[in-house]
């Protein structure tokens, strides 16, 4: 079994805290505060050596937590309810993954398949 993960588009503030991504052929808002924390990417079984200075995404990994609502061509909330996704960014190009997707997002996927 592999690893999941599909590459997104984030939007993110000043800030830094994701506010919409694009997915799927779809926009999504978040809806509800996301939730952030930080695990240790096994670097070692990539790289022998760290280079001083360059630990920053290299050690750890930042996941989000979100919950997305799909909006509709105008930009409005879909009242489709939402999904939670797992995110990372990858380090040090920046770009930003789905790597895990909770709640029964695969039966919205099916029936999108189906029509």
């Amino acid at each position: 079994m592999g690893i999941f993960t599909e590459g997104i588009t984030v939007e993110c503030p000043p800030g830094g805290t994701p506010v919409r991504l694009w997915w799927r052929g779809g926009c999504w808002s978040v809806c509800d505060e996301p939730l952030c924390w930080y695990e240790r990417r096994p670097w070692w079984e990539r790289e022998t050596r760290m280079p001083p200075g360059e630990g920053v995404g290299m050690v750890d990994t930042r996941i989000w937590r979100l919950q997305v609502r799909k909006e509709d061509p105008h930009g409005l909330a879909d009242d489709g309810g939402c999904l939670t996704l797992d995110v990372v960014q990858q380090r040090p190009g920046g770009s930003w993954r789905v790597i895990k997707i909770h709640d029964a997002v695969d039966d919205v996927f099916k029936e999108q398949d189906s029509a």
